[in-house]
């Protein structure tokens, strides 16, 4: 193929992005006739290449989460279980401010202002005219946690009303009361596809403060499915979690008008 062997390493080791015509002529070269998969692969070579909207904020993006904001529009269903925050793309602007404010390492205003540019943008996905569809279960200390102040706890309060009542978004509270449940291991996030010949059906992402990691074995992926399904049956009726989230607002709302001003 003419190529020198540091290139072939490059490509294995996905260090490097490869056009269609590279692949087609690996796939000749290892003997891979199955139309889907090389339709695929083809595929996946040609997506490869083309820049996403993310990569001007490249600059601020945590290291891996590039790939997760590569494949949340792709995804057909997000599921979320958060046990301390509201998930990015059902946080208001002032909700995220006050989180990317409180990062352990100092960051420059400009670089939280690109960062919390970034955030919105990626919600844009829910009001696109096929949208993912989203369910979120949040431990009830999401409910309690006061970020940001109480003025801006109650519009996020009231911003989760608001999404939770368009027919694409589902949004539980899992009460304290339900005692040790799944999610005490942490956050997590469930992605589906709709094209299995492109994706894996199912992957997970979990986030720390460092970076990201991806679940792609189908084992692994069943436990955290598992677990989202018994979450998912513990916690209120989203009915019963509006009625909760109505109720935290009002008392965020009292909070907020009987501080002191400065």
């Amino acid at each position: 193929m003419s190529w020198s062997g540091s290139k072939l390493s490059r490509i294995e080791r996905g260090q490097v992005s490869s056009n269609s015509d590279d692949i087609r002529d690996l796939l000749e070269l290892y003997g891979v006739t199955d139309p889907s998969i090389r339709q695929a692969l083809i595929l996946l070579a040609r997506e490869s290449r083309r820049r996403g909207w993310w990569h001007v904020y490249g600059d601020v993006i945590p290291e891996r989460f590039d790939v997760y904001l590569g494949l949340e529009p792709e995804a057909c269903t997000l599921r979320f279980y958060h046990g301390q925050l509201v998930p990015g793309l059902l946080q208001t602007r002032e909700y995220a401010l006050s989180l990317l404010e409180t990062h352990p390492v100092p960051v420059e205003p400009h670089e939280i202002s690109r960062r919390l540019e970034l955030r919105m943008r990626r919600q844009q996905i829910l009001a696109r005219e096929d949208p993912p569809h989203v369910w979120a279960v949040l431990d009830e200390a999401v409910v309690h946690r006061v970020i940001g102040g109480p003025a801006v706890m109650a519009d996020q309060l009231r911003h989760l009303i608001r999404m939770s009542e368009l027919p694409h978004i589902t949004v539980q509270v899992l009460p304290f009361g339900r005692g040790a449940h799944p999610g005490l291991d942490g956050a997590f996030n469930i992605l589906e596809f709709s094209e299995p010949e492109v994706y894996a059906p199912r992957l997970v992402h979990t986030e720390n403060l460092t970076g990201s990691l991806y679940i792609e074995k189908a084992k692994e992926v069943r436990v955290y499915s598992t677990a989202f399904e018994h979450l998912r049956a513990a916690a209120l009726h989203p009915n019963e979690t509006r009625a909760l989230l109505a109720e935290q607002e009002e008392r965020m709302r009292s909070l907020a008008e009987s501080a002191p001003e400065d």
